[in-house]
């Protein structure tokens, strides 16, 4: 994707060849500005913290930090040790046990003397195959918007909903949920967006809105209440949003409010897809809401906000009376039977056991 008109991926390795450059989006959308990586505990916070974010760049985040463990210590002692450390950091993600059981297993067997170069390649290689997941998601979610401008006898603009943040910001390249969208636009269909401001991080009003105007694609911010009102309107003619972790029945967990949207989509007949690449899928989960453990956050997110003043500087207000309680659940999960069709990168299906398993047969 393109930042001011340059290529641009949310995650690369520095000249040096061992360094690891992140964007730091926790300063966006009022400031572009990468960070450099060099241990695998800078990773950990900078996962932690939320510098980086969306399910397929934790992972492949994380997936560096292991490099850069080994890169220091490849001992089998500090192998388990950046694995336990960097798993932590944020539980409801699951590609980031993917990406790192993944790597430990590719690494415990290795002589400590290759291990950093297999990391490396390994980490890399998730990287590439996230950008061509997402690239093949893409494709198959513009064929259904393709489908939906067609029967809506071609109007001025497809008005599409989406939660939180699934565009290239939470990736490594071309997003989820939003990779479809980029799709249908560069193929010359005309897309206008609706895009959630997500409270309590605003990773909608802050990060969609600054990505999708980079890529000019029309868009406009709303509050996160303002969803069912536009559907019952006809304003919103589908909606897409991403996944944290998706069940092996077809429960979607994704930030906190998805849920609300999905029952809205529900009442007023408005299809409600996901984009779901496939490392995304917990194969041992079935009961989304009784098993996924749902993130709990510093609820300082919740009481205080920042943003630009008149002056141009970045502050930070708090909201709430002084002393008040505040809770930060980060998640929720979506049922099945509210979702119309999981895009994979092997196609689109229904969310259910056999609609997964149709597109993943060796899960059987």
């Amino acid at each position: 994707m393109n930042v001011n008109g340059k290529p641009q991926r949310t995650i690369w390795l520095a000249r040096d060849g061992w360094g690891v450059e992140i964007i730091d989006q926790t300063l966006l959308p009022h400031v572009f500005a990468t960070v450099r990586l060099e241990t695998a505990e800078e990773t950990a916070r900078a996962i932690k913290d939320m510098l980086v974010r969306g399910a397929p760049l934790i992972g492949a985040t994380a997936a560096y930090g292991m490099s850069l463990a080994m890169r220091h210590d490849p001992s089998d002692g500090n192998l388990d040790r950046a694995h336990a450390m960097l798993l932590e950091t944020r539980p409801t993600a699951i590609n980031l046990r993917w990406a790192l059981d993944g790597m430990r297993a590719l690494l415990a067997p290795l002589p400590a003397s290759g291990r950093a170069a297999a990391a490396y390649g390994r980490a890399a290689a998730i990287c590439d195959e996230d950008v061509a997941i997402n690239r093949a998601i893409g494709e198959n979610g513009k064929a259904i918007i393709d489908t939906l401008w067609r029967e809506r006898s071609r109007p001025k603009s497809l008005n599409i909903l989406t939660h939180c943040n699934a565009g290239w910001l939470a990736t490594v390249d071309w997003g989820t949920a939003l990779a479809p969208i980029y799709a249908a636009h560069d193929s010359g269909i005309p897309v206008h967006v609706w895009v959630d401001e997500t409270r309590p991080r605003n990773q909608g009003a802050s990060l969609t809105a600054w990505e999708l105007g980079q890529h000019g694609i029309p868009h406009t911010v709303i509050v996160d209440n303002a969803g069912g009102h536009l559907m019952q309107h006809g304003m919103v003619d589908m909606c897409i949003v991403g996944t944290d972790r998706t069940t092996a029945r077809g429960d979607v967990c994704n930030k906190i409010g998805t849920y609300l949207k999905a029952l809205a989509a529900h009442d007023n007949g408005v299809p409600f897809y996901v984009g779901l690449p496939s490392p995304t899928i917990d194969w041992t989960v079935n009961d989304g809401v009784r098993e996924i453990p749902i993130e709990q956050r510093d609820g300082g997110e919740v009481s205080r906000i920042a943003g630009r003043t008149a002056s141009g500087e970045v502050a930070a207000v708090t909201l709430v009376p002084e002393g008040c309680a505040v809770a930060n659940h980060a998640f929720d999960v979506t049922p099945a039977r509210l979702v119309t069709g999981l895009i994979t990168e092997r196609g689109v299906c229904a969310a259910s056991a056999e609609g997964l398993r149709s597109l993943f047969p060796e899960r059987r």
